[in-house]
């Protein structure tokens, strides 16, 4: 089923519901963490510390609600978060993509992707993008490489909990058009 997308800048006054709706409809990647589901706050942590970070930015990936009717309103499906200009001035980092369970494996990654990167390229200043992967999100992994992403060689070992996790770095430069 194919989708038609947009990205919306998510903000805390507005889509906290909406956002922890998205989160709790991806019960697979809580699970990869050993969490049943997302905390109660995990929305509004998120859009509170996207807001105090510089260059952070947390995009809505939304449908409309019935395609044949614009004034319908439309339904948050996913997220990309990501940082201009972090940890180099040239670079994007992409923190996270996420889209809810119910649409994953129905190409509306690959066209948010699509919708961000030229604009990354563009208008924000950047000419690389940077994603981190965990070692055992094998899915994960080759999504973005599918996308043209490759692994740089650096890891980092991070804290997750009471465990401790291997972040794999993933890099592709963008072309300006």
């Amino acid at each position: 089923m194919a989708h038609l997308i947009s990205l919306l800048p998510l903000d805390a006054e507005y889509h906290i519901e909406a956002l922890q709706a998205v989160y709790a409809a991806c019960p697979a990647y809580w699970a990869m963490y050993g969490l049943l589901e997302p905390s109660a706050e995990q929305a509004a942590a998120d859009l509170k510390a996207a807001n105090e970070t510089p260059g952070r930015y947390i995009l809505g990936i939304v449908q409309r609600v019935d395609a044949q009717d614009p004034t319908a309103g439309a339904e948050l499906i996913g997220i990309i978060d990501f940082r201009l200009q972090w940890p180099d001035a040239d670079l994007a980092y992409i923190g996270m993509l996420m889209v809810a369970q119910p649409y994953q494996r129905q190409g509306v990654a690959v066209q948010a992707w699509s919708l961000l990167a030229p604009w990354l390229a563009s208008s924000a200043g950047v000419s690389r993008v940077r994603v981190g992967v965990e070692q055992f999100n094998v899915g994960a992994l080759k999504f973005w490489q599918q996308l043209g992403f490759v692994l740089t060689g650096e890891s980092n070992r991070m804290r997750s909990g009471e465990r401790f996790i291997r972040q794999l770095y993933l890099e592709r430069l963008l072309s300006a058009a």
